[in-house]
């Protein structure tokens, strides 16, 4: 396990320089140089300012989502259970967008964003607890009802564009998901919340892996099956929330990653949660440097410098060509 834990390491490091080094405005060869002392006092703002902050707050999002996907699948005993299928990320893109575009009195600080998302996230899972009923066991019924879920919160986001057409660039970011303009008082935000929801993640590794096992064995060892699911749903909730306010509503991030962690180190959380935030780090870092990789080849074809291509973008693509692959193993397998 140790090993395959250095391994992850070593992926994230390397998706973390290709993508300190990718972008617009200095080549590769500049950024080692400014990496190494050099280059002139715009290059070194470029690097330190721009997308140092840029590469942080990617890597944390991914860790966020990577771990509160685990914690949801691990709570609801669920494969296709993430944020984006459970009404939770549509809840908290929901909550942002609301809180910004309509311009709520005392709702314009960053850390009242991550409120708002975080209340959004908690509406859009208890719509999807209640609607699901007595199907809750059901992961096929779960991913339908996630759907219809998460449609009637992109309608409702949909309204309050509507109510706030002004507002439509500035809440753009939490629609499609991506890592551009961020900058460190984005981390600083980020950082602590992740941290300490983290933690609390952490310390509910015992009682998750026992609810992977079965409500009815779970009971039989002693735990609070209703208190610990609560506990779970409300930490992944906190961490979506986290991550949707820092870079908006990133596709499939947080349902595909556990699988990934789960396949390389087993049903135990105690390494199963740290490798799920290593493997969401290394797929949101690398999808962006892959976004901004191809955003300047299709600036190049079409002429055009102010092409971008969102990671939340590319993230959506890739994952809904995986979660095919997912859908069709889930019914033969046992969770």
């Amino acid at each position: 396990m140790i090993r395959r834990l250095g391994v992850l390491v070593a992926l994230v490091a390397v998706c973390a320089g290709a993508e300190l080094i990718a972008g617009r405005g200095m080549s590769p060869a500049v950024a080692w140089d400014v990496l190494g002392g050099g280059g002139d006092a715009t290059e070194r703002h470029i690097l330190f300012q721009l997308r140092l902050p840029r590469l942080l707050v990617a890597l944390g999002a991914g860790a966020c989502l990577g771990v509160a996907g685990l914690v949801l699948q691990s709570a609801l005993r669920n494969p296709l259970a993430g944020p984006e299928v459970t009404g939770v990320t549509p809840g908290a893109v929901l909550g942002a967008v609301t809180a910004t575009g309509l311009g709520l009195a005392g709702w314009q600080s960053p850390l009242a964003v991550v409120v708002a998302a975080c209340v959004g996230g908690c509406t859009g899972a208890a719509l999807l607890w209640l609607l699901a009923g007595r199907g809750r066991g059901d992961p096929a019924q779960i991913a339908v009802h996630g759907v219809l879920v998460s449609a009637v919160l992109g309608g409702l986001t949909a309204m309050v564009l509507l109510v706030a057409p002004g507002e439509l660039g500035s809440v753009v970011q939490w629609l499609v998901g991506t890592t551009e303009g961020r900058v460190w008082e984005h981390w600083h935000l980020l950082w602590p919340w992740a941290l300490a929801w983290g933690v609390a993640a952490w310390l509910l590794t015992g009682p998750l892996t026992l609810l992977r096992c079965g409500d009815e064995l779970a009971a039989a060892a002693g735990l609070a099956t209703a208190r610990a699911r609560t506990l779970a749903l409300l930490c992944a909730v906190a961490l979506t929330a986290g991550a949707v306010a820092a870079v908006g509503a990133l596709g499939f991030v947080g349902l595909l990653v556990p699988h990934v962690a789960v396949a390389v180190f087993g049903a135990d959380l105690r390494t199963a949660l740290p490798g799920a935030a290593l493997v969401g780090a290394a797929v949101v870092g690398g999808a962006d440097a892959g976004a901004q990789l191809a955003s300047q080849a299709l600036a190049f074809a079409l002429d055009s410098d102010r092409l971008t291509l969102p990671v939340g973008a590319l993230t959506t693509c890739v994952g809904a060509a995986l979660l095919l692959v997912v859908v069709r193993r889930a019914p033969s397998r046992t969770f």
